[in-house]
């Protein structure tokens, strides 16, 4: 019995140890994953940060750091934003993802869920039923992607982790805890993009107080859940980009010519449709000589296509510097306005 007992013993020892060991080990394991991701985070930057955002806004040191210590670091985002799937699509991809006969019907119940405002703020603004609804379209799917995200540790994690764009980060941070203030928001709750675009219309924070309205008078501008909101908002960003009410925004180009060297053209007009109609780009409708232009270049997997882009083009890009973005927007837009017409 004796012999039995001290046996029971040392093994009970044995796994008292190992689970001992591995007790240790996992705690060490977490302890590294945690200086690793606050190796990540620029320490220095994140003192700074909360030291002159104390100041420019009259709020106590700890008020800003207890909000920031419910921010996590995310290696998730950095990777996501370091290699942006746009940069290395074709517009063949491009359109395929964002012009498609199911997003184009969930544009169609979309406005006839919100016509009634869609009219009224159409009216209002200028701009156009279909280019709103293209907007929100490619931004969110109508309110079905709005991101899920932590804005909080998207923006914490880009501006004190991620040097390369770091400064822009910070200053869109210090526009969310503002805005998260102003708007009567939870900062730790709201959720959006991995790069802190928010609500239907994915607009950045500095974006957010700058343009979001809210459709009811005196009301507060709920961008996240309230669709009548965010079409206020995102035509009024239009409007005020200068949108040109009633013009076109593009137009297909048919080379008539062979032409070769042509040099990389701006995606704001700087030149004339007569220009471009001279060395042998015919528009396929018929646009004004003396309108300004330039010529929009897509490349796809069957060759290059040639769009005009006018005035109203150039200010879609104004709401994401993309020629392939503002194309699919003009695009869904057409979709959408040909399938509710037909």
């Amino acid at each position: 019995m004796i012999n039995g007992e001290s046996n029971t013993l040392k093994v009970s020892f044995s796994l008292i140890w190992h689970m001992f060991k591995g007790l240790i080990f996992s705690t060490l394991l977490l302890v590294l994953v945690i200086s690793s991701a606050q190796a990540q985070i620029d320490q220095n930057e994140v003192n700074s940060f909360i030291q002159k955002f104390s100041e420019k806004h009259s709020i106590s040191v700890d008020e800003v750091k207890s909000i920031l210590k419910k921010a996590t670091y995310q290696e998730e985002i950095v990777k996501k934003i370091s290699r942006p799937a746009e940069g290395t699509m074709t517009w063949g991809r491009y359109r395929k993802i964002f012009v498609t006969e199911e997003r184009a019907q969930a544009g169609i119940e979309f406005w006839k869920a919100h016509e009634a405002t869609l009219n009224k703020v159409s009216e209002e603004t200028g701009v156009s039923i279909e280019v709103i609804l293209g907007i929100i379209g490619v931004e969110s799917y109508f309110g079905k992607i709005k991101g899920s995200y932590n804005v909080l540790d998207a923006l914490y994690t880009l501006g004190f982790g991620y040097p390369k764009r770091g400064r822009f980060f910070r200053s869109e941070l210090d526009h969310f805890l503002v805005m998260a203030k102003e708007e009567k928001l939870d900062p730790a709750a709201v959720k959006g993009s991995y790069a802190g675009a928010m609500g239907y219309s994915q607009f950045m924070p500095s974006s957010y107080r700058a343009y979001a309205k809210s459709f009811e008078q005196g009301g507060t501008r709920d961008l996240m859940n309230s669709p009548e909101d965010a079409i206020a908002s995102v035509a009024n960003y239009i409007k005020v980009h200068r949108w040109k009410k009633g013009q076109p925004v593009s137009s297909k180009a048919t080379m008539t010519k062979n032409i070769t060297g042509l040099r990389k053209q701006s995606l704001k007009p700087k030149n004339k449709v007569s220009d471009y109609v001279a060395i042998g780009f015919e528009p396929e409708e018929s646009l004004s000589p003396g309108m300004a232009a330039t010529m929009i270049i897509l490349e796809n997997e069957s060759g290059k296509e040639y769009w005009y882009g006018l005035d109203n083009f150039y200010v879609i890009t104004r709401y994401n510097h993309s020629k392939l973005y503002a194309m699919a927007v003009f695009q869904l837009a057409e979709l959408i306005k040909e399938k509710k017409g037909s």
